[in-house]
């Protein structure tokens, strides 16, 4: 417990008038100001000293004119990558974006067209759906299983809906933004055996890869049966989650096949001219380089806040479903035997801004997900407005 009080007294900061999506847009997003905000996937702490220290320094520098990515970024990104994930990069296989949804876009025109099928994995990061339909791409859903308190991959559905409407390209979560899932290397292995044996391009959006907070490990897309999917394979990854740095809007996409790099960087030649932002690089070397400690130390906190939820229910008896957090920072429950109105539970009894399940999924009605990246105290606030609105119709 001293760790979680020690990062929170030096980390924690309150967000309120900083123009903060999460808890300044309550109004234009939820029709109501005063609601505590738990949603969108952003940390309530700052960054590591060290990243602040260093976009202090080049701040105070006073320039921001053209910039190239030097060494020092690659030389610790690299590192990161095979020190935590054994996975092994080079130079000319990285191109740069300001985020990975941007990435995601580009790369939607860049390999499809219009009214080709695109598949996902639902219920999911629902900008996966909002950059199929923004670009007239025929949007395909497969429903992950929820079994014996856990979510698998349908691959029969998979492999049947790829036939049945010509899919061309698959959005993969991994980490799986909401479900908190750790997908296994014998279920990336399945999974992209199908995909490539269809041939279906793969992207696999591994932002959220560094929040383990499981004995599960990490499998990039890159390492997944040594290497074998590389051709037919997109990584898109940012440490924008990693260390809270939404905003300062850069991402990184991994192709190890030539072909497709090309064929990337022909659309973004068209359509993406663009600088790749140096307070972004700035912030993401240091982070790699120093940051390791935080993060450590951050994720006890997010595991703490996620027991607090747990045991909170399982104290009062209450009998949610909340999903095993094997990665991510967001819990995913069910409050479907307590609610049908689940936007009037949350909003105007419980007076919390959440995710609803529906953004994710169709299917995923009276589901929520709510943000761990804050301050036991606020968890312990949300959980206690739920349960006790639980209590009190039930």
């Amino acid at each position: 417990m001293s760790l979680v009080d020690d990062f929170v007294r030096e980390f924690y900061v309150e967000r309120k008038g900083t123009n903060s999506l999460k808890h300044d847009a309550l109004k234009r997003r939820f029709g109501d100001e005063n609601l505590l905000g738990m949603w969108v996937a952003d940390m309530d702490f700052k960054t590591p000293n060290e990243i602040t220290n260093a976009l202090n320094e080049r701040v105070n520098h006073g320039v921001y004119g053209y910039s190239f990515v030097g060494d020092e970024y690659f030389d610790a990104f690299f590192s990161w990558q095979k020190d935590n994930y054994g996975v092994e990069l080079k130079r000319e296989w990285i191109r740069f974006n300001t985020g990975v949804v941007s990435a995601i876009y580009l790369a939607i025109n860049a390999f499809t067209k219009p009214n080709d099928s695109v598949m996902i994995i639902t219920p999911v990061y629902y900008p996966f759906k909002n950059s199929i339909i923004d670009n007239d791409r025929n949007l395909i859903c497969s429903e992950a299983l929820l079994k014996n308190g856990e979510y698998e991959l349908d691959f029969d559905d998979i492999e049947q809906k790829i036939r049945q409407n010509n899919v061309k390209l698959f959005i993969h979560s991994s980490p799986h933004n909401p479900l908190g899932k750790v997908w296994s290397d014998d279920e990336l292995s399945r999974l992209f055996e199908i995909l490539t044996r269809h041939n279906v391009l793969i992207i696999s959006d591994e932002i959220h890869q560094d929040f383990m907070m499981s004995s599960k490990p990490f499998i990039s897309a890159l390492n997944v049966q040594n290497g074998k999917f590389s051709d037919n394979l997109i990584v898109m990854t940012s440490a924008s989650k990693t260390f809270n740095l939404a905003c300062l809007l850069h991402s990184v996409t991994i192709f190890k096949n030539e072909k497709l790099a090309k064929i990337y960087d022909e659309m973004a030649k068209r359509f993406h001219q663009t600088e790749t932002s140096i307070l972004g690089v700035i912030a993401a070397t240091f982070g790699y380089k120093y940051g390791k400690k935080w993060l450590e130390s951050l994720k006890v906190t997010i595991n703490f806040n996620y027991e607090i939820l747990t045991e909170s229910f399982k104290n009062e008896n209450i009998e949610i479903f909340i999903a095993p957090l094997e990665g991510t920072y967001l819990a995913w429950l069910d409050l479907n035997p307590y609610t049908k109105d689940t936007k009037d539970f949350m909003q105007r009894r419980c007076g919390l801004a959440i995710d609803y399940g529906e953004w994710f999924g169709k299917n995923a009605k009276g589901f929520i997900r709510i943000n761990l990246a804050t301050k036991p105290e606020i968890i312990k606030t949300a959980t206690t407005r739920i349960i006790k609105e639980i209590k009190a119709n039930f």
